[in-house]
């Protein structure tokens, strides 16, 4: 059974929708981040959708672009959560105002 381009772009908008969804209504920031990481996957899947099905290879670079932006945001987001986590010893989002020491 093959994916269609049409299949591809419907899987990549709702796990866009599930992640902006999931950034609206969370307020933990492991949430928050795990939901900004699906908006990401969900783009690198259209981008590679479209990359096939019109034959270029720009497609594909992009998204090893954005795969190296996603690893570097994981390592500084966490680097952000265990601060967090030292100074008040929860990660909620809505009770942080600030992010200075």
């Amino acid at each position: 059974m093959e994916l269609t381009f049409e299949a591809n772009l419907l899987l990549s908008a709702l796990l866009f929708t599930i992640g902006i969804l999931g950034v609206m209504w969370k307020r933990n920031a492991i949430s928050l981040f795990m939901s900004v990481e699906l908006m990401l996957n969900a783009a690198n899947l259209a981008f590679v959708a479209f990359a096939y099905e019109l034959g270029l290879l720009s497609g594909g670079i992009l998204v090893l672009f954005i795969m190296t932006v996603a690893a570097a945001e994981a390592g500084v987001g966490l680097a952000i959560f265990i601060s967090l986590f030292r100074g008040k010893h929860h990660i909620r989002v809505d009770e942080h105002d600030s992010l200075h020491g």
